[in-house]
């Protein structure tokens, strides 16, 4: 009997060359498939970059608005009270004036982890829940992001009149429970805060993009999420 031989290449290309991820994509080849789903992540990181990285992109927003952890919140009742108002208005503003900063060199990092997405991750996302592609971005890119972040937030609270004082309370709060350990430093909690209002953006351009496939920037990406809706 003729014995034959598949190439391991081809064996693995069979492997990951699903006909259909789910039941809307059957017309769609893999390769499509993804090609789509980059463009839409693309389009959806650079939109939120953009957005908050503008003037008052965090601080004219509420839904990514940075204010003083609750328990400061109540320093600063008091810090009014002494006459300090201004400065405690100021250092809300500088808090988010920097996280302006921080989100401007975010796109960089977004785009790469695009690149080197798998079609495993692909799959993954596109078959995945509504914040799927959110959720990847957070996984992948956090942690380069922070040590993007961090240094830019630090140069800018340094010229707060404020931070200080906020290091010192919000050292006390953790130290009793008041205030969580990761809010106890002023540039860890603006970073932090920082990356939330950008994965938060990300995931309702994410939404947008999937309940309206026209919306997409792409061709590629307006076929890709339509024929998922079906």
């Amino acid at each position: 009997m003729h014995r034959r031989i598949i190439p391991l290449t081809l064996l693995a290309c069979l492997a990951v060359a699903e006909s259909a991820w789910s039941a809307g994509l059957e017309s769609i080849s893999n390769r499509q498939a993804t090609t789509g789903l980059k463009d839409a992540l693309l389009q959806g990181a650079e939109k939120a970059v953009s957005t908050l990285g503008a003037q008052d992109g965090f601080l004219g927003n509420d839904a990514v608005k940075i204010p003083l952890p609750p328990a400061i919140e109540k320093v600063e009742s008091g810090l009014k009270l002494m006459g300090m108002g201004k400065q405690a208005d100021e250092l809300v503003v500088g808090m988010n004036h920097a996280a302006e900063m921080a989100v401007q060199e975010a796109t960089p990092i977004l785009v790469d982890s695009v690149k080197k997405m798998s079609v495993k991750d692909a799959k993954g996302i596109l078959t995945g829940g509504d914040d799927a592609a959110t959720q990847y971005f957070r996984k992948t890119t956090s942690a380069e992001l922070t040590d993007k972040f961090l240094p830019i937030v630090q140069k800018m609270t340094a010229r707060l009149q404020l931070a200080g004082q906020y290091n010192e309370l919000a050292s006390q709060g953790s130290r009793f429970g008041l205030v969580k350990p990761e809010d106890a430093n002023i540039d860890s909690y603006v970073t932090r805060k920082a990356l939330d209002g950008l994965f938060l953006t990300i995931g309702e351009e994410e939404k947008r993009i999937r309940s309206n496939p026209a919306s997409a920037a792409t061709s590629i990406a307006k076929q890709v999420f339509d024929a998922l809706g079906k």
